[in-house]
């Protein structure tokens, strides 16, 4: 299957050098740029791509405001993957709360930017890599106003300890080793665990375990999950 996809840069080099680098494989068609959020939306309700890359600092609509109305419009099925400057740019969290699946650094290697498509494009989120989980963890500690921590309440024990692997980056596969049960048995507390929270995708699943204090930033150790 061809992942249609558009990209919106208000750099021309930039955009353009995205552009050319996915054109090169069997199986992504760019449908579209953008030189900005607005051209963005656009676009994408013309072509409906499977994946918009959107920078997030673009002029007359942020690449966020332009995710959230994406994922939106498209009932999800449009996934968004945003690219930013820096490493500890403020606005990664609030992109990944407003619907996008994963973010990469414009630096990122021509490897890793396919990976990356492909796999927004599938329907998970970018979440391996150690930037990103540092990143989550740098801003929902600088969050002003922190989930309530009686939602864990919601959550059995077991579907606690899923919750925290999935922060930590670990696979349906690594999950099950770890806690010494089947993929599919994963796959069912990940599907409860979603339903209860009110979760999209493991995007949203890391932010809430960072905001419920289950996964804490700078090694501090986080609350026994309750047992159930």
């Amino acid at each position: 299957m061809v992942i249609r996809a558009i990209v919106a840069d208000d750099q021309a080099i930039v955009r353009t050098g995205f552009v050319n680098l996915l054109g090169t494989q069997e199986d992504i068609e760019v449908v579209g740029e953008a030189e900005d959020g607005v051209q963005a939306v656009r676009i994408a309700a013309e072509q409906r791509p499977d994946l918009a890359l959107l920078d997030i600092r673009m002029p007359h609509k942020n690449g966020i405001e332009a995710a959230r109305e994406i994922t939106l419009a498209s009932g999800g099925a449009t996934k968004a993957l945003m690219l930013t400057t820096f490493g500890l740019d403020e606005y990664v969290y609030d992109a990944l709360a407003a619907g996008a699946s994963g973010f990469l650094l414009k630096d990122t290697t021509f490897p890793e930017l396919l990976h990356a498509v492909r796999v927004v494009a599938e329907g998970n989120a970018l979440l391996a890599p150690e930037l990103t989980k540092r990143l989550i963890a740098e801003f929902v500690k600088q969050r002003a106003a922190p989930a309530p921590v009686s939602k864990v309440d919601e959550l059995t024990s077991r579907e606690v300890e899923v919750l925290v692997h999935i922060a930590q980056g670990l696979s349906n596969t690594e999950i099950a080793a770890r806690l010494t049960i089947t993929d599919h048995t994963v796959k069912t507390h990940i599907n409860r665990l979603f339903t209860k929270m009110g979760l999209r995708d493991r995007a949203q699943a890391v932010i809430l375990a960072y905001e419920l204090g289950l996964v804490v930033p700078q090694g501090r150790r986080p609350d026994p999950p309750p047992r159930r």
